[in-house]
């Protein structure tokens, strides 16, 4: 085969997929759509976006979002007869919903998601939760919604608190990182900070006080703050027993946990009396 030949089937086939769409090119185009709509009848300029899309058949993000502009302005746009593009722009998402772009395929997953919730069709939405990864908040939250629209209560509940739950351990984790980084910089001031918001995190989330006071105890250590280290010292002692105590709050009242055993409690206590007698880190409590 030549060279000109194969520029030729190159130039082809760029033709035909024009993947090579810069994100400043796609928004002008959504622009360009979103302007002839406040101008132009619905109908016409439906028509007009999908010759647009049969030059860029393949430009997977200009799909969805020209499908996306379309589906959310009918509402607004006294169309008449609406429902008569509803195949079209189930279509449209449908063609990107095997992307291999993940933010592509989830967006396509979630607007036909919450194209088939508004029509109350909800066998058809919950489908489109396959398409979400088993550890993306985001469909625990959407199988919530369902089980709310199907009546099926306990479900829903019992869903949304275990988002809660998942949410606070998150948080906690995320605060507890930035406190850590904070001590590392001697940045004392912004670990106080972030020791008080751990305190009001555990308070919000009803985990009980040992986990709303435990954070406290380094900073105060490494101030060397006999008083808080002491009042912090009875506080997580006299909260051991409590340490599970978020299981019955009626927060998480429809999730299941597991029995903490009575040794574990007994281990944490030892450990942490064990913890306070070392004469190195908490000496300075005894030569006060």
């Amino acid at each position: 085969m030549q060279i000109g030949e194969i520029i030729r089937k190159y130039r082809k086939s760029k033709q035909l997929t024009q993947e090579e769409l810069t994100a400043e090119e796609i928004n002008q185009i959504v622009y360009e759509v979103d302007s002839m709509l406040n101008e132009e009848p619905y109908g016409k300029v439906f028509e007009w976006a999908k010759k647009k899309l049969k030059e860029f058949p393949n430009c997977e993000q200009l799909i969805w979002q020209i499908a996306v502009i379309l589906d959310a302005q009918r509402p607004f746009r006294e169309v008449d007869n609406a429902e008569q593009y509803d195949d079209d722009i189930c279509a449209l998402y449908t063609r990107v919903l095997e992307s291999d772009d993940e933010t592509i395929r989830s967006s396509a997953a979630d607007s036909l998601f919450g194209f088939y919730l508004r029509k109350k069709q909800y066998d058809q939405a919950e489908k489109y939760l396959e398409y979400f990864s088993k550890e993306n908040p985001e469909r625990k939250r959407k199988q919530a919604q369902i089980y709310s629209e199907t009546n099926r209560i306990e479900e829903a509940y019992r869903a949304y608190e275990e988002l809660l739950f998942a949410d606070y351990q998150m948080v906690s984790a995320t605060l507890q990182g930035m406190y850590m980084l904070a001590l590392r910089e001697n940045d004392y001031e912004k670990a106080h900070l972030l020791a008080d918001k751990q305190g009001e995190l555990a308070r919000c989330f009803e985990m009980g006080k040992y986990y709303e006071v435990c954070g406290r105890l380094e900073i105060a250590t490494l101030e060397k703050d006999a008083d808080t280290v002491i009042a912090t010292m009875e506080d997580m002692l006299s909260s051991v027993e409590e340490i599970g105590s978020f299981r019955y709050s009626p927060l998480y009242e429809h999730m299941e946990f597991k029995e903490i055993r009575t040794e574990f409690v007994e281990e944490l206590r030892n450990n942490l009396l064990q913890c306070f007698r070392d004469e190195e880190t908490y000496g300075f409590l005894r030569r006060k």
